[in-house]
């Protein structure tokens, strides 16, 4: 046990929180996708969380906590910290209840998802922005809780919100009439996993269960690495609803005991994925909501014929982040690249870049000048979309060729982060 005793969440409590939910969240849909299906040539259904009351499987964990507290303990109010899905459930929850919360917000949180909240929970539930990361609004709503006497929530961390967010399995079985080959779930803090296995692994024990999280917050792969939660130094906030700097001490231990696999997709084929989403099927789902169907093929291999259920977690994804996303993707297929460039100051020197450098499908998408204070030379930054991947080795040579001073803008490095 490495330490670290396992909750009590059990199939039951699971079957208990289903009932509590029966009518207040939505029982949603579970789909075909031929998309997936051809390309991994096994039968792909996708767990539509996106289309939920909130839009985000959340709910079910914040209703099933909030309504089982005495009315005296609500009268109090509740608090709780989210990056944005939590909140919504919570907000929604209090509205339902009469209950009134106060949600903590980090400022990555996209403004779409802070909208959502204060929309959702009214005149209930006030919406405060604080922080940096998910670990500085939790932080702040405990101190809160602390000072008020107000139930501090859990987005993840109390049987109660893992109970709720079971019920997924629970449906998914219901939906298919038997239980899948492969159930491939999301993974932030853990909520969300740890109450699929309480479930599935007394009810339907053969089904082979895939956490997938953000190679960027990979925070329940550093706890079964460490033998329990530890806090990972730097989290990539981009997958927002799955960006979690440590496990939760009652989600690890279920999911260690579970036998689940773990794997990680990194953010730009998670951004690949929301467009195969968007284009191909139709489904508008956040970067966290792509986690589990980004992960087939690439770093979760599936047996012909399979049934294979992924859950798309959410759907809250602010539009204005859809440029960020096409970038991301660009890169993670290598089809976008940077470079600085020193051009010398004299006629036809870009022209001549144009014509001799680059190859006939290739695209500028970035020229601008970083500094203009020499004579001779005009350093510039340069994006550069090319065709296909086998493009690039072409391009370098042509650039390693030409008489230009040529730096690449790696992936990884400070100035590159900058860009994104």
């Amino acid at each position: 046990m490495q330490g670290v005793r396992t909750a009590e969440v059990s199939a039951e409590l699971v079957d208990q929180a289903a009932e509590r939910l029966a009518g207040v969240v939505t029982r949603t849909p579970l789909e075909p996708s031929s998309r997936l299906s051809a390309q991994m040539n096994a039968r792909v259904w996708l767990k539509r969380e996106d289309l939920q009351t909130v839009r985000s499987y959340k709910v079910r964990g914040a209703y099933n906590f909030i309504v089982q507290l005495d009315e005296a303990v609500r009268t109090r109010g509740v608090v709780c910290a989210s990056a944005g899905n939590h909140a919504q459930g919570v907000a929604y929850a209090c509205r339902r209840l009469g209950a009134n919360g106060r949600v903590f917000v980090p400022r990555t949180t996209p403004r779409q998802k802070r909208e959502r909240i204060a929309t959702l929970g009214g005149a209930h539930v006030e919406v405060i922005v604080t922080g940096d990361s998910y670990e500085d609004a939790s932080a702040e709503a405990k101190r809160e809780a602390e000072r008020t006497g107000a139930t501090l929530v859990p987005a993840f961390d109390d049987p109660r919100t893992v109970a709720g967010q079971g019920t997924v399995a629970r449906e998914i079985v219901a939906q298919l009439g038997f239980a899948p080959d492969v159930l491939v779930v999301p993974v932030g803090g853990g909520g969300l996993l740890a109450g699929i296995v309480s479930w599935m692994r007394e009810r339907h024990p053969s089904t082979r269960i895939v956490g997938v999280e953000p190679a960027g917050a990979a925070c329940l792969a550093a706890a079964l690495e460490a033998g329990g939660p530890v806090r990972i130094d730097t989290v990539d906030s981009f997958v927002d609803g799955a960006a979690v700097a440590i496990a939760g001490s009652v989600t690890y231990p279920l999911i260690r005991d579970s036998g689940a696999e773990l794997t990680t997709v990194e953010e730009g084929g998670v951004c690949t994925e929301m467009l195969e989403l968007y284009q191909s099927d139709g489904i508008i789902a956040e970067p966290a909501g792509a986690l589990a169907s980004a992960a087939l093929g690439a770093t979760v291999e599936i047996g012909a014929q399979e049934t294979v259920v992924c859950v798309v977690s959410g759907g809250n994804n602010d539009v204005s982040r859809y440029s960020e996303i096409l970038e991301r993707s660009l890169v993670h297929k290598g089809l976008k690249h940077y470079f600085l460039v020193g051009f010398p100051q004299e006629p036809g020197a870009l022209r001549r870049f144009l014509d001799e450098v680059l190859g006939p499908e290739d695209d500028i998408t970035l020229f601008e000048y970083v500094k203009r204070n020499s004579r001779e030379t005009g350093p510039a930054l340069i994006g550069i979309e090319i065709e296909r991947p086998a493009d690039l080795p072409g391009l370098l040579d042509r650039l390693e060729a030409s008489p230009l001073q040529v730096e690449r803008v790696e992936p990884g490095s400070p100035l590159f982060h900058f860009l994104l």
